[in-house]
């Protein structure tokens, strides 16, 4: 070969050499190679780095919570062996020992200086890829505190006073006697004697309990307000209200004197001898009519008939006591001056007698049904309706110009009527204190508005005279004035309103009851007389206690679509469908006893103090 030859066959191939990218992917693979392993190892051990801190983390702050949750002794600077056991357990179950081949793991809990919580713990990451360029295992290192704090918080509490929580658990039935007490403006009124161990006493034992289990977590910045209403068939809020929402008049069942006086069938004779003259004997008559009455309602001195027999001088007189007769009716009464509380001329007795408002109210105008739509809610149900009429006003109830008849219709009958054991025709619901006795009407101790109370406070309210039971059960009276006493946006607005510079206060009701709805139609309460005005129940009493369970539940629907937490106890019964609907979820409590009464509310007040994370 020549060399010209040589020469160019050799630059031939160099120039298709240069022209053959073939294979330069492989010597770039084999040049890259080590920096994309350790790029990509990299990534691999900071991703599993990363996830070991975030469950590290979350391990430490359940540790501490729990560790917040179970401590008994706020005392000293050690955190107790409760609170260091179930710190540990918690974080034992939240990161396991050996995930992602970890190694040396350690959770310290320990008690901060305001009794609080905080903890650290660490973990030893090894590496995977990186082993190959010499990188060690990373030690993960995270600390965490939790807080037991209360947000600023207002409760009121809906508490059931009717006369079975004068007994026992155990009581079946509930027997305890009747007798009457004096309230501080002098007036009487009527109340079912405790027995020994009641469930009013543990009642009061366990709202104590609450009180002092909230305040055990509260620092020096939270805001708690406590507000109360006790319930039977009514609820005594009248002097809660300004006189602009009340009524100036209002139609009652009862009853207005004719004018004409009836014989009480006790018709006497009495016959006088030796009567000289005709004139002699009618001077024995003594007045007629009769022009006054006495204490009682009869007629004084009433002598309406004589005789005289000239030839055997005999005088025979027949005496006829006499009673006032009045028709029974609905009548429209001025209460204007009632409500001021000033004692006021009773106007259904020709005999002169006064009567003072005690603060119970009648509910202003309603819709029966046994269906509600929260959205859309009657006047009675509304919490947040302002008065603008008298359609929408409360009324006094006047139990003393409240009388029962036996018939929608009005009628007439003499005299005044005491009861006995039931209600009775003609009777007054307040006169003759048989009604009041036999709990046909109560009116209990007034409402507390929201407030700030302190544990005296708080004590002084469970323990006064007044807070007596007695009277039926009517969940619906509590409910709606409990959620219209704390609603957010109603008369009372401003009493829970938040403090300057805070968020609005958490909003719960306590609701408490140790019986069902029991209704009676012949019971003057919150919606009058039903058997006679029919507010609730409608054409037929068979629909009362259906009724009224219905306007239980929508207003506890009411309550929580304005975001107040529900509680609900049943005290020594079993909590049936209505109890369990109108607490909020999960917070439907059964108390078997006095203790068990005083563990849930206890319970309630842990719920109500809000546990939180705060590093």
């Amino acid at each position: 070969m020549s060399k010209k030859r040589a020469i160019a066959e050799t630059l031939g191939f160099l120039s298709r050499l240069r022209r053959d990218v073939r294979g330069n992917t492989l010597a770039l693979m084999a040049a890259m190679l080590i920096p994309l392993a350790a790029l990509s190892g990299s990534a691999v051990d900071l991703g599993r780095t990363y996830s070991v801190k975030t469950r590290l983390q979350q391990a430490c702050d359940a540790g501490v919570l729990a560790g917040r949750k179970m401590m008994t002794d706020t005392s000293g600077t050690t955190l107790d062996a409760d609170a260091t056991a179930a710190a540990q357990t918690f974080f034992s179950n939240n990161f396991k020992t050996g995930w992602f081949r970890t190694t040396g793991l350690t959770f310290t809990p320990s008690k901060t200086g305001d009794s609080q919580v905080s903890g650290t713990a660490s973990v030893s990451v090894p590496m995977t890829v990186m082993t190959m360029f010499g990188m060690s295992a990373r030690t993960v290192s995270v600390t965490c505190e939790a807080r037991y704090d209360v947000a600023d918080a207002d409760i009121m509490f809906v508490l059931d006073t009717t006369g079975s929580m004068a007994c026992t658990t155990s009581d079946d039935p509930c027997n305890a006697p009747v007798k009457t007490y004096t309230r501080s403006d002098g007036t009487t009124a009527y109340y079912t004697v405790e027995e020994s161990g009641s469930k009013i006493g543990g009642l009061r034992t366990a709202v104590l309990s609450f009180y002092d289990t909230l305040a055990a977590t509260a620092d020096s910045t939270t805001h708690i307000r406590y507000g109360f209403v006790t319930y039977t068939s009514t609820v005594n809020v009248g002097y809660l209200l300004p006189q602009a929402d009340l009524v100036k008049t209002w139609n009652y069942q009862s009853r207005k004197w004719t004018g004409n006086d009836v014989n009480n069938g006790n018709t006497t004779t009495q016959t006088y001898s030796n009567v000289a003259t005709s004139a002699d004997c009618t001077a024995k008559l003594g007045r007629q009519p009769a022009t006054g009455y006495d204490g009682s309602g009869q007629a004084q001195n009433n002598i309406s008939v004589n005789s005289y027999t000239g030839s055997t001088q005999k005088c025979v007189i027949k005496v006829q006591p006499l009673l006032p007769e009045y028709k029974y009716d609905q009548y429209s009464l001025d209460v204007s001056q009632f409500i001021t509380g000033a004692s006021v001329t009773d106007p259904t007795r020709v005999v002169p007698s006064t009567s003072k408002w005690q603060g119970c109210i009648e509910e202003r105008d309603t819709t029966t049904g046994s269906t509600f739509n929260t959205d859309s809610l009657p006047a009675d149900l509304d919490p947040d309706l302002v008065p603008t009429s008298d359609a929408t006003r409360w009324r006094p109830m006047w139990e003393d110009a409240e009388y029962y008849r036996p018939s929608t219709s009005s009628s007439t009958h003499g005299g005044d009527v005491v009861s006995g054991s039931s209600v009775a025709n003609y009777s007054s619901y307040g006169i003759s204190g048989g009604n009041q006795q036999t709990a046909y009407y109560t009116c209990g101790k007034p409402a507390q508005r929201l407030a700030t109370m302190t544990r005296d406070d708080v004590s002084n309210y469970v323990n006064a005279s007044d807070f007596k039971v007695i009277g039926g059960t009517y969940h619906d009276t509590g409910m709606i004035w409990g959620t219209r006493l704390i609603s957010p946006n109603g008369i009372f607005a401003s009493d829970t309103a938040a403090w300057p510079g805070r968020q609005a206060p958490n909003r719960f009701i306590v609701f408490m009851t140790d019986g069902q709805m029991n209704t009676n139609p012949n019971i003057y309460g919150l919606y009058g007389m039903e058997a006679l005005d029919k507010r609730a129940s409608g054409s037929s009493p068979s629909n009362d206690t259906a009724n009224h369970n219905a306007r239980f539940l929508a207003e506890c629907a009411a309550a929580k679509a304005r975001n107040i937490t529900v509680f609900v106890v049943g005290f020594g019964q079993t909590l049936n469908s209505q109890l369990k609907t109108c607490a909020s979820p999960g917070q439907a409590y059964y108390a078997s006893d006095n203790a068990a009464l005083k563990t849930a509310f206890q319970k309630i007040a842990q719920q109500v103090a809000m546990l939180r994370i705060s590093k």
